[in-house]
């Protein structure tokens, strides 16, 4: 073997014709769908939260947000980013060393922590630290979820395993959104109490959990004991995987594209509630008075009125979609490699952010959430699915911990530039204190407005409709700039994709 090709002597590349879609689910084990559930649990608690962040933090106190700026909001979500990303890189391999059951255990009871932090003090540095210790919770919980779904499964089956799992994942995903809607009209910290209570529930699901391998890990921590084998300190451990190039070039040609996802997730909410219309759904689908029915008030995230779709209702079509037809994808993603199937998820993701900059028309926001959806289901399932077979043998939950580097990376950095890209393009909060100094309001009292209370106060101030002010704002602004700006740095990802996979068939025919 070439010295170009020992760096990878440990990993598995090769790519495994797969089994049929009946024949996968056939295969699937007792202790997946366990892991499966525990998932969607945390999901359920975990997108409660994430899916209205951004609202809660701009919302003014007097209606029970944080009252905070974007940019301190945007300081919020890069700490949790980096927290919950990096965590897991180090996290992960303790997973595998001391148990599955007992680290996932430990993630829930702090998780419920930081549900609890959140609700009692409703604050800058509160929810900041309710954050950390959500994003410390989740990284520890992640490994081990993951680690027991590799452990459970083949590499014959791993395309409809992880599609499935991602496809489940997302029921958490589009109910968390959900109770966040309704629970926030009552009142803020309702959201937080609830998400505290729902990931309780997976302490049911431990008792019912087995973990897969666990002879095995018991013997080899007794060999490591008793000297017969030596074992790394577990930072070594990590850095020797970290420094093979296959797992550098992966973190960084999928940054970009993590950039991309996340501004969906913490600043389209933010765009919907202050630049779409989207009671024009509502009247395309019932009319214009809208449903009193409590049941599609519920599941379309409409408001309690039932004349408009809430900007988490709205995202919630991602979830929906993930839900009920990720397995399809997956079946028809086995069919190629995964490098190839994953960069077309990624264009898919950028068309449908330069759709979102190009206008604001409601049913133009669905098309995009859509794409972006069926982007991400070719794309995301398939990172876990690919470094978990590339993994060396006892280090399946340490490389899945990999898997968040570049997502630590991209969210990182979105999490910090994406809300102020979004405040320097997109604001409604200061471009209505610029038109209220225009129209002819004193300096003073505009900066004695409340934050998050700028355009209830030009309202009021000028007599004219919150309609027409809307679009007299968005048509004077340059709006969409904020989302060409993050398409373009998924478009520097995709190409990064794009080479990373023709490198690594390189070194596939190289090791056949």
């Amino acid at each position: 073997m070439s010295d170009a090709n020992d760096a990878y002597a440990d990993n598995d590349l090769r790519e495994v014709k797969q089994l049929g879609m009946w024949a996968s689910i056939a295969s699937l084990s007792y202790i997946f769908w366990i892991v499966g559930g525990m998932e969607l649990v945390e999901r359920i608690a975990y997108y409660g939260v994430k899916a209205s962040a951004g609202l809660y933090a701009k919302a003014p106190v007097s209606q029970g947000g944080l009252g905070i700026s974007l940019h301190d909001y945007g300081v919020i979500i890069s700490v949790w980013a980096l927290m919950q990303t990096f965590i897991p890189v180090f996290t992960g391999g303790i997973s595998d060393r001391v148990g599955y059951k007992e680290t996932i255990f430990a993630s829930t009871l702090i998780k419920i922590s930081g549900y609890l932090v959140m609700a009692f003090f409703p604050n800058f540095w509160g929810f900041l630290f309710g954050a950390i210790l959500l994003a410390g919770g989740t990284g520890i919980f992640k490994p081990g979820i993951q680690g027991t779904l590799v452990l459970s499964t083949g590499r014959q089956n791993t395309s409809m395993a992880w599609g499935i799992f991602y496809q489940v994942v997302n029921i958490g995903g589009f109910l968390g959104p959900l109770v966040a809607v309704h629970m926030r009209q009552l009142s803020w910290d309702n959201v937080f109490y609830a998400c505290a209570a729902i990931i309780s529930l997976n302490f049911l699901f431990l008792l019912a959990y087995k973990e897969p391998g666990k002879e095995e890990r018991i013997e080899r921590n007794r060999k490591i004991k008793s000297g017969e084998i030596t074992q790394e300190a577990l930072w070594k451990d990590a850095l020797h995987e970290l420094k093979k190039p296959v797992v550098i070039y992966y973190m960084l040609v999928f940054a970009g594209f993590w950039f991309l996802f996340n501004s969906l997730f913490d600043v389209l909410p933010i765009h919907i509630a202050e630049w779409v219309d989207t009671s024009v759904i509502v009247t395309s689908l019932f009319g214009s008075e809208g449903t009193s029915n409590g049941i599609l008030q519920f599941w379309l995230g409409l408001d309690n009125s039932g004349t408009k779709v809430m900007p988490e209702g709205m995202l919630n079509l991602n979830a929906g979609m993930i839900m009920t037809s990720c397995f399809l994808v997956a079946a028809l993603t086995a069919k190629y490699r995964i490098t190839t199937a994953m960069l077309a998820g990624c264009l898919l993701s950028i068309i449908a952010f330069v759709l979102i900059g190009a206008t604001n028309a409601a049913w133009m926001i669905v098309l995009a959430i859509a794409m972006f959806s069926f982007g991400e289901m070719m794309i995301s399932p398939k990172k876990n699915e690919f470094m978990g077979n590339i993994a060396p043998k006892g280090k399946k939950a340490m490389y899945l911990g990999f898997v968040m580097l570049p997502q630590g990376i991209g969210w990182g950095l979105e999490g910090y530039f994406g809300p102020k890209l979004y405040e320097m393009y997109a604001s409604k909060e200061i471009f209505s204190r610029e038109l209220l100094l225009d129209r002819g309001m004193s300096a003073s009292d505009i900066a004695a407005i409340p934050q998050g209370e700028a355009f209830t106060t030009l309202v009021s101030y000028t007599g004219e409709s919150a309609q027409s002010l809307t679009t007299l704002l968005y048509n004077s602004h340059n709006i969409g700039m904020a989302w060409y700006i993050i398409a373009a740095i998924g478009t520097i990802s995709a190409v990064g994709i794009f080479i990373y996979g023709k490198w690594l068939l390189t070194l596939q025919r190289a090791r056949a």
